[in-house]
């Protein structure tokens, strides 16, 4: 009996999209069981302090958004430093700004004004161009080429891309890169959003709070396949934020994904490479960035920093699936099981990342599951979530 309590839901999966529909559902009075495979809650957001540093475990996670609902309801559950993610790329010992900007031009060419910059790329464009001759782009590389001219992309994108997809650019399809954003200004935020920032003390807090009530119940370190029949027989309404393609026992084959690898490593150094992010975009360097956890929020032990290396893997059953690989292919695998998971939808809903086969920034998510909630109680779309404070 694994219902024992009489749970109105089972929530399969203690990431964001999850543990929101259960803090949410609970406070309309619902009771909730939440299951995770691994042994904390948080999925890919989870964080821990080591050295008096705050270490993201699954990767750099900064929140950034222009949406006013969702910024208001973070915030609810941390206190965020306002941090900008300026990210600094390493070609071959060469250093560039991150994304494109007048830096990046500068440094790449010379150029100091947007004039000037612009020439250059439109320049390396039209000659790009006239190499494909009338044609469209067939693959990445061209694509790229043709937007961004060859230098930019010989030395910032070429080599990171390959490693993330573990493809070569020229065998990966030309819409993978619908454009490439440049500005014609010296500002190195990698993002454009109006909020932006990282909760002082970590992520895993506002987990601890979404899940922090008397009608929800928490497992960690359980797996759903494990019992999955007993669960679905047992349990009227489930979200399962899982892989789809494995809920449905791969019936139409798997579906591609990218996997990661994490490596930590412990320094005795105040300032390893000052800066918080650094992307190694040539091909020989394994990894394609590099972590330096202190300098996201200032943060640490006298003498001491934390640095993550970042792998690419390629996905198998064994390992986690970090994002999907949305090619042609793998959405028309999808789209069956999409139909699939429609026959279930008075039973199973299927959400977040892996859920619903697609790539969701971390805002995107919290909307996504604020959404869910709407629609399964019946919300008025001007529904507030905020609690007023005081």
């Amino acid at each position: 009996m694994l219902n024992t309590k009489k749970y109105d839901y089972l929530v399969v999966g203690a990431g964001p999209y999850g543990a929101i529909f259960a803090h949410e559902a609970a406070k309309l009075g619902k009771r909730v069981l939440v299951i995770e495979k691994r042994e904390h809650v948080g999925g890919n957001m989870y964080t821990h302090v080591e050295h008096g540093v705050t270490v993201h475990d699954y990767g750099a996670h900064i929140f950034h958004t222009d949406n006013q609902e969702i910024w208001d309801y973070v915030q609810q559950f941390a206190t965020f430093n306002g941090f900008q993610n300026q990210v600094m790329a390493n070609y071959e010992g060469e250093m560039y700004n991150l994304p494109f900007n007048m830096n990046t031009f500068y440094e790449m060419w010379g150029t100091k004004t947007p004039a000037e910059a612009q020439a250059k790329i439109a320049e390396q464009r039209e000659a790009a161009l006239g190499q494909l001759g009338n044609r469209a782009p067939r693959n990445l590389e061209e694509q790229a080429i043709s937007l961004i001219g060859t230098d930019i992309y010989q030395k910032l994108v070429k080599g990171y891309t390959e490693k993330q997809w573990g493809r070569k650019a020229t065998d990966l399809p030309a819409f993978i890169i619908k454009r490439l954003p440049v500005r014609f200004i010296y500002n190195n935020n990698y993002f454009n959003h109006r909020y932006q920032g990282i909760p002082i003390g970590g992520y895993t807090q506002i987990f601890d709070q979404l899940l922090d009530n008397p009608l929800i119940d928490v497992q960690t370190g359980v797996d759903f396949f494990n019992d999955r029949d007993a669960y679905l027989a047992e349990f009227p309404r489930i979200i399962y934020t899982g892989m789809i393609d494995k809920f449905f026992d791969y019936q139409y084959g798997e579906l591609g994904y990218r996997s990661l690898k994490f490596e930590k490593e412990v320094l005795n150094t105040n300032n390893y490479q000052g800066n918080a992010v650094i992307n190694y975009t040539d091909a020989k360097t394994p990894y394609t960035r590099v972590m330096e956890w202190k300098h996201f929020d200032g943060a640490s032990d006298e003498g001491v920093s934390v640095v993550t290396r970042e792998y690419p893997q390629t996905w198998d059953r064994d390992k986690e699936a970090y994002y999907p690989i949305n090619d042609e292919t793998n959405m028309a695998i999808y789209k069956q099981y999409a139909a699939l998971a429609r026959q279930h939808q008075n039973q199973v809903v299927f959400g977040g990342r892996l859920g619903q086969y697609r790539y969701y920034d971390m805002d995107q998510v919290f909307h996504a599951a604020l959404t869910l909630v709407r629609q399964e109680f019946n919300l008025p779309t001007d529904y507030v979530f905020t609690e007023k404070k005081g």
